[in-house]
């Protein structure tokens, strides 16, 4: 017999997850605006959007940790507690990554994407934000899930996992669409480096979703 997952906790995970992927989707607000700035080359609010990013990060950062220290040990669970920190780790590589991409930018003292790439990471950013926007709704779902086990509930929790899924392979054409046309350019060698890689950061932050999204089905599983 199921025991119901949240009725074993005084305080449930759940509450946890919801908040850190509400700091996650911030993040990706704020990443979508400094992309877009940094795209433009006439915004000045690059390094303030960047410095927010690394806020979100430190925030989501303390709620990972009070996450993890706060299931006690031998607490029965129908879930393995390592299979939720599994979560909640690509989950956090989500904003990991969002701060790697802006890191990666901040090294080059030449600002800006060649014109002839511009419209294609803009949609490259679209593309990995809409994933994101998915995970805080799986979170919530799942929550509901967790509750009663209820079949219909379950399912709504895989559509979400399904549409992640899909997600991430457009957010992967758009990653190649970049790639093929940057090897394709005559460009200085060092800016083709810094443009593919650029474009493999940004594609790992769906990447990551989607990974989440693996993780939370296996939970969902049992």
């Amino acid at each position: 017999m199921r025991i119901p997952f949240l009725s074993m906790f005084l305080t449930s995970p759940f509450d946890g997850l919801e908040e850190h992927a509400a700091k996650v989707k911030d993040c990706a607000w704020t990443f979508q605006q400094a992309m877009e700035c940094h795209v433009s080359k006439r915004c000045k609010r690059f390094d303030e959007l960047r410095k927010e990013i690394i806020h979100l990060e430190s925030e989501a950062d303390a709620i990972k940790r009070r996450i993890r220290g706060h299931i006690p040990q031998g607490t029965l669970m129908p879930v393995d507690k390592f299979q939720l920190f599994r979560y909640l780790r690509e989950q956090d590589n989500v904003l990991d990554a969002c701060e790697d991409a802006m890191d990666w930018i901040s090294y080059r003292s030449d600002p800006g994407i060649p014109k002839e790439l511009e419209k294609d990471f803009l949609l490259l950013v679209d593309a990995v934000v809409d994933p994101i926007d998915q995970l805080s709704l799986m979170v919530a779902e799942a929550r509901e899930y967790f509750r009663g086990y209820a079949d219909e509930q379950r399912v709504k929790v895989k559509e979400i996992i399904r549409r992640l899924r899909e997600q991430e392979h457009q957010a992967d054409k758009h990653e190649d669409v970049i790639k093929e046309k940057t090897l394709n350019l005559k460009i200085d060698p060092v800016t083709i480096f810094h443009m593919i890689r650029l474009a493999e950061i940004i594609g790992s932050i769906a990447d990551h979703a989607e990974n989440a999204g693996d993780m939370m089905r296996a939970m969902v599983a049992k």
